[in-house]
């Protein structure tokens, strides 16, 4: 017999469990404790092997400071197909993470719509744009 693949909604919750956790610099044993529960169930929520209850997903968004629609997409719509599995790629990634950290730790909003302008620019810009501008020996003078 077959086990049962965990259902996609219930693997993007724990993965945003999973983010949210690390980028707090939480681990799942912390989060295991104020939740009164081992890090095995932890794991399993993250890995989306188990199904979070409602009332548990609440204390688990109290903990990680964020509102209970922060682990859904879309007004709790769920999760974009295709989207989802890029988003948590990169969220899952050592970049991703950092980029992370250090955008939530920059107060002024003014700041990040610039940072974020900055990003579009250097993708629509391309890749080897880029790359040349960094070899340009008057942009290091």
């Amino acid at each position: 017999m077959k086990a049962k693949s965990p259902n996609s909604i219930d693997v993007y919750v724990g993965n945003r469990v999973r983010v949210r956790r690390k980028t707090l610099g939480m681990t799942q044993h912390g989060l295991a404790e104020l939740l009164g529960i081992t890090f095995q169930q932890i794991q399993k929520y993250e890995k989306g092997t188990n199904r979070i209850g409602a009332s548990r997903l609440q204390r688990i968004s109290e903990i990680l400071r964020v509102p209970v629609g922060f682990f859904f997409e879309n007004g709790g719509s769920g999760p974009i197909e295709g989207e989802t599995s890029e988003l948590n790629k990169f969220l899952s990634s050592k970049e991703g993470l950092a980029l992370n950290k250090a955008f939530i730790a920059i107060e002024d909003p003014n700041v990040r719509q610039k940072l974020v302008a900055l990003a579009k620019t250097l993708a629509t810009a391309g890749l080897s744009e880029v790359d040349t501008d960094l070899q340009d020996p008057v942009m290091h003078n």
